[in-house]
């Protein structure tokens, strides 16, 4: 039997901690759960789930659908789109079936690369790669969650690149509706019309639009602050996410530039230094830039926002003596006097 396989080359990088990583997560589990009610999709169609953070790994090797079960969607450190392609090449060399002249080897492998940030690393050598030995091989549908991709640089991976609108929970379900109707309608056709392709189904354009890849898009951008803490109640790590906003400065037509908290999010320590990139910490965003202080995730502390002058970021209940758990120092924590710089993320 001639396999159909699936790719989800999901970016999995830190700025998707929060909503879109659980709805992908979702997403991810309502797909298989229809395609094991669909008797052409439980034919032919396998799937294969790789993540790619600062580092890729394969989450879930290809299988076929009737014994897939949805993995934990990890989440780390940077966007190395170089280090998911080469995953998702090799992972093609080592899978899919080639035909030769004793017999039809698998249909074309068909891939959704789901990317919500701009790449941290250089992509040139992994996009060439692609795009002389792979690209005429399978069909790869790239999907922007939101607008804050470089468009430009995923039109030279492929003609299929589409803007998906994430502005809440229902039109994450749509998309993901979407997705499985696609799925099910190509392995439909192949398996009546025995012939190659994709099938994409019809989608709404407010949720899921294609972008028109003959004219140039601007770079987007930073849209989101992201922050790893350490609770200093328990040692667990958690990310602290700020989105970008604009307010009115005090000089008329002009406005400012500043980072609104969107929430704190406990981690799983283990995969997330699995994915992230080698490098250490170096950027840094100005505290006067950051609106919010959640509470710690973990124990619950009032704010999860306190730093050390070693530089680590932890929780605290309130102003008082407190001891970093990150360097262990103990001292006295309070409210800062004018701006000070903070480490953050890649993102």
């Amino acid at each position: 039997m001639r396999r159909l396989p699936i790719y989800f080359l999901l970016d999995v990088s830190e700025s998707m901690i929060g909503e879109p990583i659980e709805q992908v997560q979702e997403g991810i589990a309502t797909i298989i759960k229809e395609l094991k009610t669909d008797p052409y999709a439980l034919e032919t169609v396998w799937i294969s789930i790789i993540g790619f953070a600062g580092k890729s790994k394969t989450i879930t090797p290809l299988q076929d659908v009737i014994t897939f079960y949805p993995p934990k969607i990890p989440i780390g450190s940077g966007t190395s789109l170089s280090k998911g392609l080469e995953e998702l090449m090799n992972a093609i060399d080592r899978d899919v079936v080639k035909t030769t002249y004793e017999r039809k080897g698998d249909w074309k492998p068909i891939v959704f690369l789901f990317t919500d940030g701009i790449p941290t690393d250089d992509s040139e050598k992994a996009i060439n790669r692609w795009n002389n030995d792979y690209r005429g091989k399978s069909n790869l549908v790239i999907i922007s969650i939101g607008d804050n991709t470089n468009l430009n640089l995923l039109g030279r991976l492929s003609d299929q690149v589409l803007l998906f609108n994430n502005t809440d929970s229902n039109s994450y379900k749509e998309f993901f509706k979407w997705v499985t109707a696609s799925i099910k309608t190509t392995s439909e056709n192949i398996n009546n019309t025995n012939k190659e392709g994709i099938d994409l189904s019809k989608s709404n354009p407010d949720i899921v639009e294609k972008i028109d890849l003959s004219k140039n898009h601007s770079l987007p951008d930073n849209n989101f602050v992201v922050l790893s803490g350490k609770c200093s109640t328990n040692d667990k790590m958690y990310l602290l996410k700020f989105k970008k906003a604009l307010q009115e400065s005090n000089v008329p037509g002009f406005q400012t530039r500043f980072y609104k908290v969107e929430g704190a999010y406990r981690i799983d320590e283990n995969s997330y230094w699995e994915y992230s990139a080698d490098s250490a910490i170096s950027n840094k965003i100005s505290s006067e830039e950051l609106y919010g202080n959640p509470s710690c995730p973990s124990c619950g502390n009032n704010f999860a926002l306190a730093t050390c002058i070693c530089g680590g970021i932890h929780c605290i209940n309130g102003d008082g003596n407190a001891k970093c758990p990150w360097c262990g120092n103990t001292g006295f924590y309070g409210m800062a006097e004018g701006g000070f710089d903070i480490n953050r993320t890649l993102g």
